[in-house]
């Protein structure tokens, strides 16, 4: 299948957007009866919190916009990532526009375009009612598991810390303007007779995901939340987080209309790139030298020449100048770490005002000696071996200055 390749992508542009709008205020402990002890919740401030009882009617005026597209209840996994297909949604938003840490725009991009099937996604995907998990609920070992096993038992304490009832809303939604059609929207719960809130989003995170919820709603759920908001035309969603199984909070985000404009013009960018088969940018991200991988999984053996094209040499000169200091820091690095252990001697640890070095002896191991084993019972290896798929290497050969004159 032929594609296009975008020489720029949106990531950068959205970047400085998000940075600028994207900031939570100060988060406020609300006391919520005797809950205390099994959460704290947290409210942002918001710059015009009175108006908040004006903006309600706003938003049943708007809830009401959202197109049900399909009931999730009894459809299987496999017609539900198809349906998924159709659109960005809103656990898509902040990988469509570059801001997810997660998953890169050519990943989610390969997916859209049918190169690979969408895995277990994250938590925020597991949105199906409790009577469809026996047909989609992912492997135990997956990471997406306990996020859909304790997606009800965080929705069930976000009401008893808060007192509001939340249902479940089993369909995917689509925004009702024709031109945002692609917009869908998969809700975890509804809020039930609040005029404050109208949803809510549960979250799990552990000990990795928790470091993103340091200093409040990460920005990749912020973008997720706003773009729900989008999509149903509400005004406020609760996004309640259970942080490694212990801790359980809740943060208040309002509708933002200058960053769901924003949003939704990188979004429709994207959704271009998706409907004219146009590859983003890859971004450094593990994710994207994964899609790259499934992309490209083969060679032909061909030489290219870009000896003449200006922009992809620009590219391969910036790869050997970072080579070039990375090596340099590494050097230093290493230099500094001598320094430090001539320092320390015989000791454990050292302390410093900004923080600690410890250099101590790992304990003795036992290692199987395979060349020798191979050596002496070949025919007992033969009966474990096992073929291994071959993967693509890149390699970089810089060529010597004193060589390249002389060519030239």
């Amino acid at each position: 299948m032929e594609h296009l390749h975008a020489e720029q992508s949106p990531a950068s542009a959205l970047a400085v957007v998000s940075h600028q709008t994207l900031a939570i205020g100060t988060a406020t402990p609300i006391h919520s009866g005797n809950s205390l002890s099994l959460a704290t919740v947290l409210i942002p401030e918001t710059s015009d919190s009175t108006t908040l009882p004006n903006n309600t009617a706003k938003a049943h005026t708007h809830s009401a916009n959202a197109i049900r597209l399909i009931n999730t209840k009894g459809l299987s996994r496999r017609e539900w990532l198809a349906v998924r297909r159709q659109g960005i949604g809103g656990s898509d938003a902040a990988a469509a526009v570059g801001l997810n840490p997660y998953q890169s725009q050519l990943e989610l991009w390969m997916i859209k375009t049918g190169r690979f099937t969408e895995n277990d996604g994250d938590e925020s995907d597991a949105n199906h009612s409790s009577a469809q998990q026996s047909a989609v609920m992912p492997d135990i070992e997956s990471k997406m598991y306990w996020g859909q096993v304790l997606e009800p038992i965080v929705a069930q304490h976000y009401t008893k810390v808060t007192g509001r009832k939340v249902r479940k809303v089993n369909a995917i939604l689509q925004h009702a303007d024709s031109d945002k059609s692609w917009m869908l929207a998969n809700i975890d719960y509804r809020v039930v007779g609040s005029d404050e809130v109208q949803l809510l989003e549960c979250k799990t995170a552990g000990e990795y995901g928790a470091k993103l919820w340091k200093d409040g709603v990460p920005e990749y759920v912020q973008c997720q939340v706003q773009h729900q908001l989008a999509v149903t035309g509400l005004q406020a969603a609760d996004v309640c987080v259970l942080i490694c199984g212990q801790q359980l909070k809740i943060y208040r985000i309002e509708r933002d209309e200058e960053l769901i404009t924003k949003l939704i013009e990188l979004e429709r960018l994207f959704w271009h790139y998706v409907q004219s088969n146009t590859t983003p940018c890859a971004d450094g991200s593990e994710s994207a030298g994964f899609a790259l991988r499934c992309l490209f999984p083969q060679d032909d053996g061909q030489r290219v020449d870009f000896s003449n094209n200006t922009h992809v040499s620009s590219l391969f000169d910036s790869l050997i100048n970072t080579r070039q200091q990375l090596a340099f820091y590494q050097k230093q690095e290493e230099f500094y770490k001598q320094l430090l252990q001539q320092n320390l001697g015989e000791a454990s640890y050292a302390q410093f005002a900004q923080g600690v070095i410890s250099w101590k002896k790992s304990k003795d191991s036992v290692y199987l000696d395979t060349t020798a084993l191979v050596k002496d019972h070949p025919q007992l290896c033969q009966q474990y071996q096992r073929s291994k798929v071959g993967s693509r290497r890149f390699l970089v050969s810089e060529r010597p200055v004193a060589n390249s004159k002389a060519s030239d």
